[in-house]
């Protein structure tokens, strides 16, 4: 299936790995950008077929049990690596990467989002108009804003509205942030309505996301994406109920402030992502991410949290589908003995 043009997308270079970097830069104006998606095949079988070009990060070691990339952008993927929407599933299944969850920015990239969940099990799709995408194009919100309406009622494939929220980092004056603030309480109505997790996307602007949730009436099901606050931050987010996802960017070595907000979110409350083709870990930080490399995140988060891998795989994949209603796809095999990691009273005991 040939997904077809997309509108202008605001996603900003690989090479913008700042910490937290969640912001989407400017690409030309009317560019074409058609990814070949073939029929779902089993990725086991697609695994072997797939090479994986010298020019991109080798693949990890695979977990020894599967878990989920809890935020992707295939499209952009395919974009920056040429690598196909199936390539980068089988890629990933691979290594343990089963399921993914892929969001979308615009009304062109939420469409794909949809239609690609809609043929591919192992994915579910979440729709929105990206904070920055508002600021930049207030003509064509109430039309857009349709059309994300229309994406959300697709069917069960859809679990989400997002990524939505406030971008203060793009976008710095003031009548842009407004216009921010107004189409995030538009998507938060619609996530409630929908009875769909809302996925929020918060750069610069953590006063703000957490001042406009308190005041809505908010859906079951609320994640902080790519998260980039302190651990203070992380204990607001958390006793609101709310989901931590965390990126590649926690791994580097000045995000101190992520670790320690690792520290505190409960293991319940724990998400791992990749935001690929962005914000990629060590140790491929620098070059284009992808779902087959969220396993250096998932290895670094259990060492920093004193689990065993396996441990850790089932809790972030417990989490995801907890966080986007329910599991989806292919069931999970019964683990045996392999154990969620339990709520504890102090998750800072795990490393101070």
């Amino acid at each position: 299936m040939l997904f077809g043009q997309k509108q202008t997308s605001t996603k900003r270079t690989v090479g913008d790995d700042s910490c937290a970097a969640t912001g989407r830069l400017a690409v030309s104006p009317g560019r074409l950008n058609h990814h070949l998606v073939l029929p779902h095949r089993t990725m086991a079988v697609m695994a072997d077929a797939v090479k994986l070009p010298d020019s991109l990060p080798p693949l990890p070691e695979p977990l020894p049990v599967p878990t989920v990339d809890a935020h992707t952008h295939l499209d952009s993927v395919a974009e920056r690596t040429g690598l196909s929407a199936d390539d980068s599933l089988a890629l990933a299944a691979r290594v343990g990467i089963g399921w993914v969850i892929q969001a979308g920015d615009t009304v062109a990239d939420s469409t794909w989002a949809e239609a690609l969940a809609r043929t591919h099990p192992q994915v579910v799709a979440c729709v929105a108009l990206h904070p920055n995408e508002v600021a930049r194009h207030p003509e064509r919100f109430e039309a857009d804003f349709a059309a994300i309406t229309a994406l959300a009622a697709a069917g069960p494939h859809v679990r989400a509205v997002g990524e939505t929220g406030l971008d203060y980092y793009r976008t710095p004056h003031a009548d842009g942030q407004a216009r921010q603030r107004d189409a995030f309480r538009r998507h938060i109505a619609l996530a409630r309505t929908a009875g769909l997790t809302l996925m929020i996307h918060d750069r610069d602007a953590h006063a703000d996301v957490l001042a406009i949730l308190d005041e809505s009436d908010l859906p079951e099901r609320v994640v902080m994406h790519a998260f980039s606050g302190d651990a203070d931050f992380a204990r607001e987010c958390t006793a609101r109920g709310f989901w931590l996802s965390f990126p590649g960017v926690v791994t580097y070595n000045a995000n101190h402030h992520l670790r320690r907000a690792l520290a505190v979110t409960p293991p319940d409350k724990l998400l791992v992502e990749t935001d690929a083709p962005y914000l990629t870990p060590v140790p491929a930080r620098g070059r284009p991410n992808g779902p087959y490399l969220v396993p250096h995140t998932v290895r670094y988060v259990a060492e920093q949290l004193g689990w065993d891998l396996p441990t850790a795989c089932v809790t972030l994949r417990e989490n995801a589908f907890a966080a986007y209603g329910g599991a989806w796809g292919t069931t999970p095999e019964p683990l045996g003995t392999v154990p969620v990691a339990q709520v504890a009273t102090d998750s800072a005991d795990h490393h101070g």
